[in-house]
């Protein structure tokens, strides 16, 4: 009996682990997920078939060419577009500018991906705060609400949808149409956005961006040139033994000897007579250097100081996908390429200032830059950060946007009259824009985000074991006895409660693979039509508005509006209990718990 029951006790112990790595983030879910599905191919717990045959599942297809169709709208500047007109509409008035942005948010992101809706449309609400004399950290959450809602009102608005619709025709349900869910979305959409409009102003704080919470200090920092005399008792020494590496307050960031320049030096550098340094710093630790002879100015007694004209301070937020993400500061060697200085990097709740060489960036980390008008602009318009402080002026394909816009109307309105399935509407679609140009293939690949590709791929090998050793069905037996006098609205409340928890907590698409399942067991053991309780797991795993790391926009605003993590809390908790009661009433009057 307890060899028949082991291979249920390790997949049960190997979701657990996943589950619990998930939340420790001591790997990326993608390679949690591959490290569990290797353990299931040596325990001959899944076969090489089994793990293969998750490729002929039309939804992670779908959502990667949904993510290529999204890009060819950003790229051809269709939401820049929509971002410079909301600005002329909504003037300065708080009001207007919260309900003006939330209803742009809400449209846009029916019919693209998320996160370059709410990129783009950041700068543009910050900009809007500021026009109307308020806080950037009053919109900045509701736009990132306002996107997770506003991606429940079509099947293609989020890939949660896709993935939860996929998983539910391989059990035998079938396809949900484009605009099947949209008459209960608008629902959650009106109570959210009500919501938000009464409350967030109240709830939100009044919050610095970056720069003007370290203003006071830079406003004593400088840069200037500084040669080396040669009775300076620093000839032959290192940096670091001449405490110019920043441990001092005085960071030295580029050596011109004769006709050699060295950007960023090491700290083991050796000073020669004649060095010309930049050296970035505070007035007094300057003076003190000049007087004592170790260093002299280079242009009589004058220094540059940050609040000059010839320098500007710039913010700019690491994007899904950049090449700067995961990477030490020192090999990006930006003060090479750029020509800018990087003072500060603002991630969850802290700021990291002073020697930054060691610090690796991450998905949604604030970058406070200086540099001269001309380099900040060459640095922020290099595709791989998105500019906090203006809306970034790239060289848009607009010729191209009519392509890109038919396009994917195209999959939205071929797909509503079932014209075909949409996967295959939009490989077409996604095929189209890349022969027209709308993108290059590089930024295609770029579009995508592997990273979700791949949990989802292996998320749905460990659903086939599951499946395979009776572990969903064990927990659907389980619940069905621990509550087994539960009426079949508090079940699906429960079903959409327990994936909102989960939801916070771990990748929304790994909850969705995973619940679904369970959801139509339990459906079926009470009799009862499982699509509502399908729909419950798909909603309930795209709304997260608790914490800042369930929703890929929530943690690109977060460090962006400089949120805490109570913030989201605050105003997040109460918003997830409402929507549960919305789902209680509003999902049974659309789809009826009994069958008919």
């Amino acid at each position: 009996m307890l060899s028949e029951s082991l291979p249920l006790l390790f997949v049960c112990a190997l979701l657990v682990w996943v589950l619990v790595a998930f939340v420790r983030e001591t790997w990326s879910p993608d390679i949690v997920v591959a490290i569990a599905v290797a353990v299931l191919l040596a325990t001959q717990l899944l076969s090489p078939g089994e793990v293969l045959s998750v490729l002929s599942n039309s939804a992670p297809v779908t959502i990667a060419c949904m993510f290529i169709l999204s890009a060819a709208l950003e790229r051809t500047g269709c939401i820049d577009a929509l971002g410079n007109w909301l600005g002329d509409l909504v003037g300065d008035s708080p009001t207007r500018v919260l309900a003006g942005l939330m209803i742009t948010a809400l449209v846009v992101s029916a019919f693209l991906n998320n996160t370059p809706v709410v990129a783009i449309l950041t700068p543009v609400a910050i900009a809007l705060a500021k026009r109307a004399s308020s806080s950037p950290s009053k919109l900045l959450i509701p736009l990132s609400y306002a996107t997770v809602l506003g991606g429940m009102l079509t099947m293609i608005g989020t890939s949660t949808n896709i993935l939860v619709d996929g998983v539910a025709r391989k059990a035998g349900l079938e396809p949900f149409g484009m605009f099947e869910i949209t008459p209960a979305a608008l629902a959650f959409c009106a109570v959210g956005f009500v919501y938000l409009m009464l409350f967030s102003r109240r709830l939100l704080p009044d919050r610095e961006t970056l720069s003007k919470q370290l203003r006071p200090d830079l406003d004593r920092t400088f840069m200037s040139e500084l040669r080396v005399p040669y009775t300076s008792p620093m000839i032959g020494r290192t940096l670091s033994e001449a405490n110019l590496n920043g441990g001092s307050g005085l960071q030295v960031l580029q050596v011109s000897r004769g006709e050699q320049q060295i950007s960023r030096p090491e700290h083991d550098f050796v000073l020669q007579a004649g060095d010309l340094l930049v050296l970035h710093g505070q007035v007094r630790n300057v003076v003190d250097l000049r007087e004592s002879g170790h260093l002299s100015f280079n242009r009589g007694d004058a220094f540059e100081t940050v609040s000059s004209q010839d320098l500007v301070l710039a913010e700019a937020i690491v994007g899904r996908g950049s090449r700067y993400s995961h990477r030490p500061m020192r090999d990006l060697d930006l003060s090479a390429r750029y020509g800018i200085n990087v003072l500060a990097v603002h991630r969850q709740d802290a700021n990291v200032s002073g020697n930054l060489d060691d610090f690796e960036l991450q998905f949604g980390d604030v970058m406070l830059v200086e540099g001269t008008p001309a380099q900040i602009k060459r640095f922020a318009d290099n595709g791989e950060l998105i500019s906090l402080n203006a809306v970034q002026e790239r060289a848009y394909r607009r010729d191209k946007a009519p392509i890109a816009i038919l396009a994917t109307l195209a999959v939205v309105i071929l797909s509503a009259f079932r014209f075909m399935p949409i996967e295959g509407l939009a490989i077409i679609a996604g095929a189209v824009v890349l022969a027209t140009r709308c993108l290059d293939v590089e930024e295609a690949y770029k579009a995508v985000d592997w990273k979700v590709l791949s949990l989802i791929f292996g998320m749905l090998a460990i659903s086939i074991a599951m499946d395979k050793v009776g572990l969903v069905d064990l927990v659907v037996a389980k619940t069905m006895t621990a509550l087994p006098d539960a009426s079949p609205l508090l079940m699906l409340g429960f079903v959409y409660l327990l994936t909102t928890i989960l939801t916070e907590i771990l990748s929304n698409n790994a909850v969705a693979v995973l619940v679904t399942p369970v959801a139509i067991g339990i459906a079926q053991s009470l009799g009862l039509d499982p699509r509502p309780f399908v729909v419950a797991v798909m909603f309930a795993a795209s709304v997260s508005f608790a914490t800042p790391i369930g929703y890929q926009t929530n943690t690109f605003v977060y460090n962006a509006g400089g949120y805490r993590f109570s913030d989201f809390m605050r105003i997040g908790i109460p918003l997830n209990l409402l929507m549960v009661g919305v789902a209680i009433v509003v999902i049974p009057l659309v789809w009826p718990l009994h069958t008919a």
